[in-house]
């Protein structure tokens, strides 16, 4: 039987799909919202924790936003939302 192995992304990785520097990606890493290992001298973050790493990265304006554009398609299509829930 095959072991599965667990996939990593590189901190320069996570970075550039974020579009932030390396150094804030470090410092989220030692802040602890963000979970990663050491391997030598690098850090790889499991990509299981990549998802969390985005969240950790919107502003609280782009939050309100986001939940401001729920809100208005909740108040719009709410009856199509329930009729769907429902399938």
């Amino acid at each position: 039987m095959e072991k599965e192995q667990t996939k990593y992304m590189s901190t320069s990785e996570l970075a550039k799909l974020l579009h932030v520097s390396r150094i804030a990606v470090f410092k989220k890493i030692r802040s602890g919202k963000i979970k990663a290992f050491k391997v030598g001298r690098n850090y790889v973050i499991p990509m299981e924790e990549v998802m969390s790493a985005i969240g950790t990265f919107i502003s609280p304006e782009k939050k309100f936003e986001i939940d401001e554009v729920v809100k208005r398609a909740v108040k719009e299509y709410g009856q199509a939302l329930k009729l769907l829930g429902n399938e």
